[in-house]
C-alpha cells in the first residue's frame, strides 16, 4: 500500500485520549492512502456499531460518516474496492479499539501501524494507574532486596525498577539476580528486557480493572432505573419494556461476573509468581492474560459506550423521568448487546486454560 505525502494539516494526530480509549481508534495508527482520513477517527457509536468521525468538540459536535456511506463520501471505487475502504471495513469489526486488544488484533489481520508508539497508553494514564500496579511491583522489588534498605512505596513507575535493575550497586542484588537470571534461562543483561514485558502485561490487566471501576458506579445507576421501571404503574404492564429489562439486567451482570471473576483469577495466577519463577511459569501467565485481551477489551469497550451514553442523557436520577428512560432503553441501550453476548459466548473456558497454565 503506497502513501500519499500529506499535504499541509493532514499530518496524523494521536492524542492520549486515543490512546487511552476502549472505543477510539485514531486513524493515524494505521496506514491510510487518503490524506484526509489521517486525522480522523473511529469511534464506537451507542449502537456498537463504527462510525468514522471527521471532527469532533463540544463546541462543534461530531461529524460522523457511517461505514455504508464512507465510499460514496470520498468517492471510492466499490468493486474493486479502495485499498482504504477494504482497511476501514476490517476495523469497522473489531470489538475494541484499547491499545492491548489492537496490537493482538492488528497482528491477526495483518493490518500495518504507522508508529509503535500508537499502540501504548499514554505517559498520563501509567501513572494513573501505578495505584492497581502496587501488587505487582512490590513482590518483585521484595524478591529482589527482601531485607535491603528500599523504600517499596517509591516505586510507582516500572521505569524507576527496570533502571534500578541495570545497575545494581550492591553485592547481595547482584547475586539475587545472578539467580533470577538462572532460573529464568536468560542472562542478566537481559532481566530489564523481561520486566518490561512483565510490567506490559500486568499494566494491561491494571488498565481493564481500572476502566471497570469506572463504569460501575454507572452501571448500579441503570440497573437501579430498570428496576423502578418495574414498579411503575405505567411501565410494569409494557410486556416488551419488561423483557428488554430482563434481558439487559441478566445480560450485564453475567458480563460482570465474568469479566471480574477473570481479573481475579489472573491476579491470583500471578501471587506465587516470584516465589516459583521460570521463563515458562510467566510465559504461560503472559499467553493466559494475553489470551483474553481481546474478549475483555470487546465486553469493557460495549459497556463503557453503553453507559457513558447513560450517563450524559441522565447525569443525575431527576433527569428524563422513568417514561424518556425507558424509551432511551428500548432504543439505543438494548441495540447491539446481542454481540456482547455473543463474543462472551466465542471465549475459551478459563479454568481449563488456567490448568493448563500452571
Amino acid at each position: 500500500m503506497t502513501q500519499d505525502t500529506a499535504k499541509p494539516g493532514m499530518e496524523p494526530i494521536i492524542t492520549d485520549e486515543d490512546r487511552d480509549s476502549l472505543h477510539i481508534l485514531a486513524l493515524g495508527t494505521v496506514i491510510l492512502e487518503t490524506p484526509a482520513l489521517r486525522r480522523a477517527r473511529l469511534v464506537k457509536s451507542v449502537n456498537l456499531d463504527t462510525v468514522v468521525e471527521m471532527f469532533g468538540d463540544r463546541q462543534t459536535g461530531s461529524g460522523q460518516i457511517e461505514m455504508a456511506d464512507v465510499a460514496r463520501a470520498f468517492g471510492w471505487s466499490i468493486s474493486p474496492p479502495h485499498p482504504d475502504l477494504v482497511l476501514l471495513r476490517k476495523l469497522a469489526t473489531l470489538p475494541s479499539f484499547d491499545v492491548y486488544s489492537l496490537r493482538i488484533l492488528f497482528r491477526d489481520n495483518g493490518i500495518p501501524i504507522a508508529a509503535h508508539s500508537a499502540l501504548t497508553l499514554s505517559e498520563a494514564k501509567t501513572k494513573e494507574l501505578a495505584s492497581y500496579m502496587v501488587k505487582f511491583t512490590r513482590p518483585l522489588v521484595r524478591q529482589i532486596y527482601q531485607t535491603e534498605d528500599v523504600r517499596l512505596e517509591s516505586f510507582d513507575d516500572f521505569d524507576d525498577i527496570v533502571c534500578l535493575f541495570r545497575d545494581p550497586d550492591k553485592e547481595k542484588v547482584r547475586e539475587r539476580l545472578r539467580r533470577m537470571s538462572e532460573a529464568l534461562g536468560i542472562g542478566v543483561e537481559e532481566i530489564p528486557k523481561f520486566l518490561e514485558d512483565y510490567a506490559d502485561t500486568f499494566l494491561s490487566l491494571s488498565y481493564y480493572r481500572r476502566c471497570l471501576d469506572d463504569i460501575v458506579p454507572t452501571i448500579d445507576e441503570f440497573l437501579a432505573a430498570l428496576k423502578e421501571f418495574k414498579s411503575n404503574y405505567q411501565l410494569r404492564n409494557d410486556r416488551p419494556l419488561m423483557q428488554t429489562c430482563a434481558f439487559m439486567e441478566e445480560t450485564i451482570n453475567e458480563l460482570l461476573s465474568t469479566t471480574t471473576g477473570r481479573l481475579e483469577n489472573f491476579e491470583r495466577s500471578t501471587a506465587n509468581l516470584w516465589d516459583n519463577l521460570s521463563a515458562e511459569s510467566f510465559r504461560k501467565v503472559e499467553a493466559l492474560i494475553t489470551g483474553y485481551h481481546t474478549v475483555i477489551g470487546g465486553i469493557l469497550c460495549a459497556l463503557t459506550v453503553k453507559m457513558f451514553a447513560w450517563r450524559k442523557l441522565f447525569p443525575k436520577k431527576t433527569n428524563g423521568g422513568p417514561i424518556r428512560r425507558a424509551e432511551f432503553v428500548m432504543t439505543d441501550m438494548r441495540q447491539g448487546m446481542n454481540r456482547i453476548r455473543k463474543l462472551e459466548d466465542s471465549s475459551p473456558l478459563l479454568a481449563g486454560v488456567v490448568v493448563n497454565a500452571r
